[in-house]
């Protein structure tokens, strides 16, 4: 089984305690080109997990071919799935990496954005690509932390 996540800090204190516990995770896929590619960042970042949850750094791109590479290697694997941004999920999908449900878990609020819940504040491009996986099927699952109850707000 897989979460998907969308949150623009990617690995934190809030992921590691509460959604790896939650989701028995297992392996952890940081999906970002630019951390993909950043061999430093990668290293601080595994500084945070726990050593016994694999970790992978991967590219938009590569992320659907990984997903197949998981599925086929380990017979049960819970997975998480952290983009930073609803343009790389949207990304993911175009790519090719299906899935079912997409948590909105905190995107920060900045000049322009207009603030839907506490923990998310959209731009219009958010906004367009939200929109856009949830015409594609994705369900829209707003919450920070898995205890909260869903909150599932159409924004466009």
């Amino acid at each position: 089984m897989f979460w998907v996540r969308v949150d623009n800090r990617l690995v934190h204190g809030q992921v590691i305690e509460t959604w790896l516990p939650h989701t028995d995770c297992e392996v952890l896929v940081v999906c970002n080109d630019a951390v993909a590619g950043d061999v430093l960042q990668q290293e601080i970042m595994t500084l945070a997990i726990p050593h016994a949850i694999e970790t992978l750094f991967v590219t938009v791109a590569d992320l659907p071919a990984t997903m197949t590479r998981l599925a086929r290697n380990y017979e049960v694997t819970n997975t998480l799935v952290l983009f930073n941004s609803c343009m790389d999920a949207r990304a993911a999908v175009e790519h090719g990496f299906r899935c079912r449900i997409v948590n909105i878990g905190n995107l920060h609020y900045a000049p322009g954005k207009r603030q839907l819940l506490a923990h998310v504040a959209v731009s219009e491009e958010e906004s367009g690509c939200l929109a856009w996986l949830a015409g594609h099927g994705v369900e829209l699952d707003f919450r920070c932390l898995p205890t909260e109850p869903v909150t599932l707000k159409p924004i466009w």
